[in-house]
């Protein structure tokens, strides 16, 4: 089986059973030179139904004001809903697509660690619409993420 996102591609047929940490494994490796890497973002967890990475808030991700800019929050949502899309159509033939993202920030945070949690909310065969909850270290709720994404064929 193949995974493939705009981001990554992992190529399962050279193994011939991948546990969860294992995937995770290679798709940090993936994140090489991209902006995932450029914004520290590592996945952490694969669920039945979800998946869930992180983010650490430093510096180099603050607004101006000195907190989490808005744009890298974005950034991490669209992330986990997308590799949560990809991790589960699993059909190596549709590449995923992100269509649609809106985040709204409820908290703000200045240091630590945020945490995306992507869990399905329709799972359909072409479409896919992701919640994505943004916690900090003590599980609260930083910014609340929807991300709507398209399985289309490959050409």
């Amino acid at each position: 089986m193949l995974l493939t996102a705009p981001f990554f591609c992992l190529n399962l047929k050279k193994h011939i059973i991948l546990n969860n940490s294992e995937i995770l494994d290679e798709v940090n490796k993936m994140s090489s030179n991209t902006l995932m890497e450029t914004l520290k973002i590592e996945f952490t967890e694969i669920g039945d139904n979800y998946v869930v990475c992180k983010m650490p808030v430093t510096p180099e991700v603050h607004q101006p004001a000195g907190i989490l800019h808005g744009g890298a929050t974005a950034a991490l949502v669209e992330t986990a809903g997308s590799f949560a899309s990809r991790y589960f159509i699993k059909d190596r033939e549709m590449a995923i697509r992100g269509v649609e993202i809106s985040t709204n920030h409820v908290k703000s945070i200045s240091e630590g660690f945020v945490y995306a949690k992507a869990t399905n909310i329709h799972m359909g065969r072409t479409m896919q619409i992701w919640e994505v909850r943004v916690s900090d270290e003590q599980n609260n709720l930083i910014s609340l993420g929807k991300l709507t994404t398209l399985a289309i064929k490959k050409k």
